[in-house]
């Protein structure tokens, strides 16, 4: 669930995770984790023209993004019962790409391949067109807590990310920061 203005720009999404921890103590543990984060896509509608004087036709964009990141961080848990809370803080690296689309025509010539499945006569089609591609690699932390009920494990985690600095369009010199902040729920199973 992206938070602040990221919430603004991106959908929410999900997350798999894949991490190794190990327990310095009964109650310190280190944890190495890597995530892939899926969030879904937001819809705007900017005026588009064929010249700058026309008026604009209003246009769906869409923007697109997935981050995956690895951390390390340290886990404070406590050390008996069945039901066992934890805290943890850590730093990590980002890795967020960004595609932005409009949607579009395009014409495909008859086309018959059997290994997949289709044949084709030939047509109009809908396509997306890439706007523009992005991607940035940061350093942020975490910290949160959860409750550990044998193997199984219910977590909450905020991440916030130091993002780059972006320039904003006109030759000004004005820039905004593209740091991230979500929140991350995570329901999984330890082994």
């Amino acid at each position: 669930m992206p938070n602040s203005e990221v919430r603004d720009h991106l959908g929410n999404g999900y997350n798999f995770n894949f991490g190794v921890q190990v327990n310095v103590t009964h109650i310190i543990g280190i944890e190495g984790l890597y995530s892939f984060n899926g969030l879904g896509d937001k819809r705007i509608s900017i005026p588009v023209s064929p010249t700058p004087s026309d008026p604009g036709v209003p246009t769906d964009f869409f923007a697109d993004m997935n981050m995956q990141y690895g951390t390390g961080s340290v886990i404070i848990r406590a050390p008996q019962g069945n039901v066992k809370p934890y805290g943890l803080i850590g730093m990590g690296v980002y890795y967020r790409p960004v595609r932005v689309t409009t949607p579009g025509v395009g014409y495909v010539p008859g086309y018959c391949d059997p290994w997949w499945y289709v044949c084709y006569p030939g047509g109009f089609v809908p396509v997306d067109n890439i706007v523009g591609e992005r991607s940035s690699t940061d350093f942020g932390m975490n910290f949160g807590g959860g409750v550990s009920f044998h193997t199984i494990y219910a977590e909450l985690r905020y991440h916030y990310i130091w993002g780059p600095t972006v320039n904003t369009p006109g030759g000004g010199t004005s820039t905004q920061k593209a740091n991230g902040q979500f929140l991350q729920t995570t329901f999984g199973i330890r082994f």
